[in-house]
């Protein structure tokens, strides 16, 4: 299997998710303003989306979209415990958490990003952003370890992918203690650093 990537970029979670889960996985690098890979190839080629993540499988085959190829690769390894076993309510759960993440943290994040979106937009998306950080803190203030409870999971690695670009954004985690410490625990998980450090994200 190859995942393609950009560094940083959600692309990152199911790298994590595969380092997690014990998989060979091969990585690729993806410009994605000129949609070249680092081999020199057109990845429009290989996915039409032009974005990242995706990952091609041994028989050819494509899947794209971060949620998805992370609950695929984590499903190759039932016994590291990265989802849940399919059709129970712990992987409901599981989903649940990986749907608010793309669609409330995620995608809150996007305007943000964007020099285009006009500034004033930019601080009622930022109001939204830092209520959605609130409601994960008052989730966390619990003393769970992880989102769902004591064991790691796909929803875990995709929302400490999303945290890393919020001082990139003006957000101080600090003001979410709990928040903080989550983003921190699984910061040091090895896997993790592994993850970052073939990314370029840290000092090798």
């Amino acid at each position: 299997m190859k995942l393609y990537y950009k560094a940083g970029a959600c692309s990152l979670s199911p790298h994590i998710v595969a380092l997690e889960a014990g998989l060979d996985i091969a990585i690729e690098a993806v410009d994605l303003k000129t949609k070249v890979t680092e081999s020199g190839a057109n990845f429009l080629d290989t996915n039409p989306k032009g974005s990242v993540p995706a990952l091609t499988l041994d028989d050819g085959s494509l899947l794209t979209e971060g949620a998805v190829i992370a609950q695929y690769l984590a499903d190759q390894a039932p016994a590291s415990g990265l989802i849940p076993a399919a059709g129970s309510l712990d992987r409901y759960k599981v989903q649940e958490w990986l749907n608010f993440v793309g669609t409330e943290l995620h995608k809150g994040c996007s305007p943000l990003f964007n020099p285009a979106t006009p500034d004033e937009y930019k601080a009622i998306a930022k109001q939204n952003l830092e209520r959605r950080l609130a409601y994960l803190e008052q989730v966390l203030a619990d003393g769970r370890s992880y989102l769902t409870g004591e064991t790691f999971t796909v929803a875990d690695a995709y929302t400490f992918v999303v945290l890393r670009w919020t001082p990139h954004l003006g957000i101080d985690l600090g003001a979410y203690a709990k928040v903080a410490a989550f983003f921190a625990r699984v910061g040091q998980r090895p896997k993790v650093q592994v993850a970052l450090k073939a990314e370029g994200l840290l000092a090798a």
